[in-house]
């Protein structure tokens, strides 16, 4: 009953005489056009990673975010962390960096050091200790010169250390006495 106009069309349809066909070109398929994503892709946190010395032509060494270490790290080479470290870390010549991911607990010895992560424990450093804006160190450090950026976190007491090269001079000028100064001699000139 109410498709009673639907079939009385299509029978109409059928019964006038048709047009003859023309043609049909065949179209090749089209490929599927890519679709933007509202979702940016994820981006890798940013932290300024260490130039490479001349002293690790390798580069650096890199404990990476999802790496827990408690033990004792010893290295010939420059060190990244971006993990957790617990315990004492020996890089004497070489240079330490604490990414915005990583957090330390240990005593550190290194030529220098640069925090963007969390801190805590001793640094004795031969150059320098660096603590980037959000970096955050508690503990004592002993070392020749030190930076820290506006909004750092610094709990803990600083000793300046002069590199060995000056002092020693100063030093041996306080210990040497004074030496007695010698009399002019005069020579007897025959004319």
């Amino acid at each position: 009953m109410w498709n009673r106009k639907e079939e009385e069309r299509n029978q109409a349809q059928r019964n006038q005489p048709s047009a003859p066909a023309a043609p049909q070109q065949q179209k090749a398929p089209e490929p599927p056009r890519p679709v933007a994503s509202a979702t940016p892709p994820p981006v890798a946190p940013q932290y300024s990673a260490p130039a490479p010395s001349s002293s690790s032509p390798g580069g650096a060494a890199i404990i990476g975010a999802s790496v827990a270490i408690r033990g004792d790290i010893t290295a010939s080479e420059d060190l990244v962390i971006n993990g957790h470290v617990e315990g004492t870390i020996q890089l004497d010549e070489h240079r330490l960096s604490v990414g915005p991911r990583g957090k330390v607990k240990a005593q550190i010895a290194a030529r220098e050091v640069m925090i963007q992560g969390n801190v805590e424990g001793d640094i004795e450093a031969r150059d320098k200790i660096t603590i980037k804006n959000d970096g955050s160190l508690v503990g004592d450090i002993r070392v020749a010169g030190i930076v820290i950026e506006d909004g750092a976190y610094f709990k803990g007491s600083i000793d300046i250390i002069r590199p060995a090269v000056e002092a020693a001079p100063a030093q041996q000028k306080k210990q040497q006495p004074p030496q007695p100064q010698a009399q002019p001699q005069h020579e007897k000139v025959h004319a």
